[in-house]
């Protein structure tokens, strides 16, 4: 049986569910600049502001990777599980893809971060 103390708590978490996820999943944390590290050590870091392609090379050939419209991902490697193409758009601080058979990642970075660090 539910009483009135149930209902009320009930109440308050329905309506504190929204605000919750839109202050910890919202679309607040923007990046601006994606951080590109290549196997040899390179490391490039290019705005997103800017629509282009472009190609680094790792260990196992060439990786072409797109920025478009504030975002960026990786859209063609020659590893063979694809797992970096699957990983989509990047577009908010803190936001990391990798393709560790080829050795090349992206960390995108802003203004807000929306992890302090990540533990695997």
């Amino acid at each position: 049986m539910i009483t009135r103390a149930d209902t009320l708590v009930i109440a308050a978490t329905l309506l504190l569910l929204p605000t919750l996820f839109l202050a910890y999943w919202g679309n607040h944390a923007v990046a601006d600049t994606a951080h590109i590290m290549a196997a040899d050590g390179r490391e490039f870091t290019l705005p997103l502001d800017k629509d282009r392609r472009l190609t680094v090379n790792g260990p196992l050939g060439a990786t072409t990777l797109e920025i478009h419209h504030g975002k960026i991902r990786f859209i063609d490697s020659p590893c063979r599980g694809k797992q970096c193409i699957h990983s989509g758009w990047l577009s908010r601080g803190g936001d990391f893809a990798a393709c560790l058979p080829n050795r090349i990642s992206i960390t995108l970075s802003g203004r807000e971060n929306r992890f302090d660090s990540i533990n695997f």
